[in-house]
């Protein structure tokens, strides 16, 4: 049942955005109790992704990009 560290920070990403699976979680939350270092990593990605949320970061459209990239080559 014990997983590494490298496994359990790869879970905790997935867990993340939801994308772990039940069993996966349960591995990780055991791993968690264990290493102090992993419950700091995830404690700090948690702490990432609600600042992530809160600055509602939005991308450029595909349109968008191919204009960007015209102006930036125009430039040259």
């Amino acid at each position: 049942m014990m997983i590494s560290c490298e496994k359990a920070a790869n879970i905790c990403d997935k867990a993340q955005y939801e994308e772990a699976s039940g069993w996966d979680k349960i591995k990780l939350k055991f791993h968690l109790l264990i290493c102090k270092t992993c419950a700091k990593h995830s404690k700090d990605n948690t702490k990432l992704t609600s600042l992530c949320n809160q600055a509602r970061l939005a991308v450029l459209s595909e349109e968008e990009k191919k204009k960007m990239k015209e102006t930036f080559s125009k430039a040259k």
